[in-house]
């Protein structure tokens, strides 16, 4: 089953900069093949619900081997079963209805 997650790691007990643990987190998704876009707050993260899950956890098992005592993850998760639904087609539709509304303001 193909999915769409929105994915925030917290590491907690490591101090304020967290850089280095969330770009070891973007590792762990682009080793697993998967695709990623990284934002302010977190990462979407697409793939198949097997494959992400298991970055996830991946992800968890790496911190805690850098040191991090305790981690917080927050997820948000969407599947379809009428389409495959792509992150591209999520944001182009959003953007395609602002177009739209600038043009009828005009």
């Amino acid at each position: 089953m193909h999915v769409i997650a929105d994915i925030s790691i917290v590491p907690i007990g490591v101090g304020l900069s967290l850089s280095r643990y969330v770009a070891a987190c973007e590792r762990v998704f682009t080793d697993a093949g998967l695709e990623t876009r990284l934002h302010a707050n977190g990462t979407n993260v697409e793939g198949e619900w097997d494959e992400v899950f298991a970055a996830l956890r991946r992800c968890h098992e790496v911190l805690h081997e850098m040191g991090v005592p305790r981690i917080a993850t927050n997820l948000r998760c969407g599947t379809r079963t009428d389409r495959v639904q792509k992150m591209e087609d999520k944001t182009a539709s959003v953007e395609a209805s602002l177009r739209e509304s600038e043009q009828r303001r005009r």
